[in-house]
Order: structure tokens, then C-alpha cells, then sequence
């Protein structure tokens, strides 16, 4: 009997022991931010214990991490009530998460209180209940728009989804268009004509920024870097310019996103040589996921983003709308809370069907851009316009010898053009980036460069008439 007593005590110890440590490794897993294998050890502690604090509060920011934010607030909410520190903070961003902006900006404003009356800094909370409201006057202007088709793929491809017009440019892979091996996140946008890129590579500060070239007569120009209103903070990548050549969009995962990756929309001032500020297009296109790759095939008529919103693992959903003419708005008052997060979410495409008749038309042009077999593009030496009835692409078009030797010399004084606007443009950047005494220093070879910049496309326009006049003599 004596024996079996003391083995009943080394049984029960080495459980309690074993217990233990299996907590004590899921905190340490914690603390490291590891919450996809801490969570189902929380998970088990919460189960057996579910009204303490600190276990419900573990494993409600464990399903926060890793992509549930709906199955942690009530384990949060449970914290919360058990007076747990820090448990309004996790709770606040859970409430978020599943478009619960009232109550997210209430836990905020508490949490924030009670950091004061412990005289604690507010700044991180203060920024966090900024983007609360903010977000909450996002979700109050959700664009009515008309989704029309989605279609789940591997990320690694997704591109290939996208069954866009010859007209609307092409995209690419970084890996694919610049010809390299590796898994480079970046995207290449082509424009129709093939005379320019938006892409995105990583820069100095280990971030992905998105860069143009120019194509010179036969080769590319040096990569210039768009803006730092936008490559301001976080990644940007997924660029794509619409027909007008001024109206840009990508993705972001830094300032004014609601999570991840947000899409963005900027234009091009002709008269000031800058970018707009951009604005975030808002919901239903963004959501505290990863949202991107925007596109607008005008020709078509279609629109598309990609989102791994609710989505397992290395998948992404790719979303075909109709583009709006002006954007339109639901009516957020009259709205039921429920049906306003669905709409938010695209939970139901079909909720978002107003117009029958338009809808089938978009699926017809839609099935129609999908089994369409692009045209082999034609590459040219080049592309000169004569008159309205001849376009010449190579030297050999030309009638006149005297016309082609002129013509030689305009693509000569056109590469020179190219290349001082492309170092015009890097100058410009660095004087963006610059501080007030390299500005200074800076300034007068702008302006040098600028008047040399226009007087060279003066004389180019000059040579191209000289060339037309020569050869329809």
C-alpha cells in the first residue's frame, strides 16, 4: 500500500512537472512571437481553466496573430473582464479586425484612460485608435460596386489570372521579366506601347519601392524612384497605370493601410512634375488582409484586385468587377450592421448584383477576355508618324535618302533627350530627399538642366518636321 502511495506521488509530480513546462515553453514561444505553435498549447490550459485571465488572454492574441480575429475576442473579452493588463489593448484590435469600430474605438479609449491614471505613455494607443477611427470612416463609405466572378489561386501564379487587353498593358513577374532566378516579390507593369515600366525591386532600406524606366531608342533608362509620397513607409509594390498615363494604383503595407496590404491610387500633376498625395480606395477592395494588384482594363470594361483575405496558406482570391464611372456609396445609416460588414467583406458577390442585364454582359466579356488569344505584339525599330495615311518602322520605309539620314540624326538627339530627362529626373528626386543645404546646392543645376531639358525638345520637334518635309517632297 506504501508503495503504491509514493507512486502515485511521483506520477502526480512528474504530470505537474511536465504541465508546467509545457506552459512555461508556450510562453517562451509567446514572447517570441511564435503564436502559431504556442496556440494549441494556450488552447489546452484555456479548456481546462476557461475562466483565467492570462490563458484565455494567450490564446485569444495567439488567434489574433495568426488570422482569427473572430474566435479571439471572446477570449479577450473574457480577459478583459478579468481585469487581465493589456487585455483591452488585444481586444481593441480584435474588435477592429471584424469591423467592430465602435466598440474597437470605446476599448481604446478606455485602455488609453487607464494608462494615464498608471502615468504611462499613449502614444502607441493614441496612433492605434487614430487608425480605428479612420478605418471606421472607411467602412462607413463602402463603394457600391458590382463583383462579378472570383476565382482562388496559388499565389505564386496569380498573375496569370488576370486575362487583361493588349491595350491595358501587360504584367509580369520581377522574376519573369527581368530574366532572374530566385522568388522576387516584385511585379513589372509594361505599358501598351512597351516605352515604359513601373516596377518594384528592394531598395537600401531592405523595403520594396516601386521605380520607372524609359525606354531609349534601344535600351532602358536607369531605374527612377516614384515619390516618397509614395515609397513614404512600408512595402510598395503592385504597380499599375491606367491608359491616361497619369493615374497610377498599387499596394502598401505601411501608413493609411487597414492591415497589410492596402491599395492606393495616386495621378500625376503635369504642372508641378509631382504625384498627388494618395488616397486608399477603400472597402469593399481593402480589408485588414492583404489586398493588391489593382487593375483597369478599360478596353474590357473589367476590373480586378487580388486578395488573401480569408484564404488558406500561399492561396489568394482574384476579384473581377465593373469599374465604377463616379464612385457610389452604401448607405451606411440605413444599412443593417451585419449586412454593412458583409458588403465590407464580399462575403455573398451575388449581394452586390444590382442590374442583371449587366452583370450577364460583364460574364460574357468576361469569358470572352479569358479564352481571348492575344496577338503576337510586332516589334519595331522604331515608331514615326509621316502624315495620317504612313507610319514608318524602319530605316528602309523611308524614300528619301536625304530624309533618312535627318531621320538618323533626330533618333540620335532623341536618345540625347531621353537621357538628360532621365537625369533631370533622378536630380529631382534627390532634391526631394535632400536636406535644406544640399537643396541649395541642388537648385541652379535644375534649372540649368531644365532649360536645356526644354530647349532640346524644342529642337527635336523641329527636327521631326524636317524630316516629314523632306520626305513628301
Amino acid at each position: 500500500m506504501k508503495k503504491k502511495y509514493i507512486l502515485f506521488l511521483l506520477i502526480s509530480f512528474f504530470t505537474i512537472s511536465l504541465s508546467a513546462q509545457t506552459l512555461e515553453q508556450a510562453r517562451n514561444l509567446y514572447a517570441n512571437k511564435e503564436y502559431e505553435k504556442a496556440a494549441p498549447i494556450f488552447e489546452k490550459y484555456v479548456k481546462s481553466q476557461p475562466t483565467n485571465g492570462n490563458y484565455n488572454l494567450w490564446y485569444g492574441v495567439c488567434c489574433l496573430e495568426t488570422g482569427r480575429p473572430a474566435e479571439a475576442v471572446k477570449y479577450l473579452e473574457t480577459a478583459v473582464k478579468r481585469r487581465v493588463a493589456s487585455g483591452q489593448l488585444y481586444l481593441a484590435q480584435a474588435y477592429n479586425n471584424v469591423y467592430r469600430y465602435e466598440d474597437a474605438i470605446q476599448c481604446y479609449e478606455e485602455y488609453i484612460e487607464a494608462l494615464k491614471k498608471r502615468k504611462q505613455p499613449t502614444e502607441e494607443a493614441e496612433k492605434l485608435l487614430d487608425k480605428s477611427k479612420a478605418d471606421f470612416r472607411m467602412f462607413k463609405g463602402v463603394e457600391e460596386v458590382c463583383v462579378i466572378d472570383s476565382f482562388v489561386v496559388d499565389k505564386a501564379s496569380f498573375l496569370q489570372t488576370y486575362k487583361i487587353s493588349e491595350e491595358s498593358g501587360k504584367l509580369y513577374t520581377f522574376d519573369e521579366y527581368f530574366k532572374v532566378t530566385g522568388n522576387h516579390p516584385g511585379t513589372v507593369y509594361e505599358t501598351e506601347l512597351g516605352n515604359k515600366l513601373y516596377y518594384s525591386e528592394t531598395g537600401k532600406d531592405d523595403l520594396l519601392n516601386i521605380f520607372s524606366k524609359n525606354k531609349l531608342i534601344d535600351e532602358w533608362s536607369k531605374g527612377t524612384l516614384l515619390p516618397e509620397n509614395i515609397n513614404a513607409t512600408g512595402n510598395t509594390n503592385y504597380p499599375f497605370v491606367l491608359t491616361d498615363g497619369i493615374t497610377i494604383y498599387y499596394a502598401s503595407d505601411g501608413a493609411g493601410s487597414i492591415g497589410g496590404y492596402d491599395i492606393f491610387v495616386t495621378r500625376y500633376n503635369t504642372n508641378t512634375d509631382t504625384y498627388l498625395t494618395p488616397e486608399n480606395v477603400g472597402m469593399p477592395f481593402n480589408s485588414p488582409f492583404n489586398d493588391y494588384m489593382y487593375v483597369i482594363d478599360e478596353y474590357n470594361n473589367l476590373g480586378w484586385f487580388a486578395s488573401d483575405r480569408y484564404q488558406p496558406e500561399g492561396k489568394v482570391c482574384v476579384y473581377v468587377f465593373i469599374p465604377n464611372s463616379s464612385k457610389r456609396i452604401y448607405n451606411y445609416e440605413s444599412t443593417p450592421h451585419e449586412q454593412m460588414v458583409s458588403l465590407a467583406q464580399l462575403r455573398s458577390l451575388k449581394d452586390t448584383w444590382k442590374d442583371k442585364t449587366e452583370v450577364q454582359e460583364a460574364l460574357q466579356r468576361l469569358e470572352s477576355a479569358i479564352n481571348h488569344k492575344p496577338q503576337e505584339r510586332q516589334v519595331y525599330d522604331f515608331v514615326f508618324v509621316i502624315d495620317d495615311q504612313r507610319t514608318y518602322h524602319q530605316l528602309s520605309d523611308f524614300r528619301s535618302k536625304q530624309a533618312q539620314e535627318q531621320f538618323q540624326q533626330y533618333q540620335r538627339m532623341e536618345k540625347d533627350f531621353k537621357q538628360q530627362e532621365s537625369k533631370l529626373d533622378q536630380q529631382r528626386q534627390a532634391y526631394t530627399k535632400g536636406n535644406k543645404e544640399a537643396k541649395a546646392k541642388l537648385t541652379p543645376a535644375i534649372l540649368d538642366l531644365e532649360k536645356r531639358v526644354r530647349q532640346m525638345s524644342l529642337e527635336l520637334d523641329e527636327q521631326a518636321i524636317k524630316v516629314r518635309s523632306i520626305e513628301k517632297q
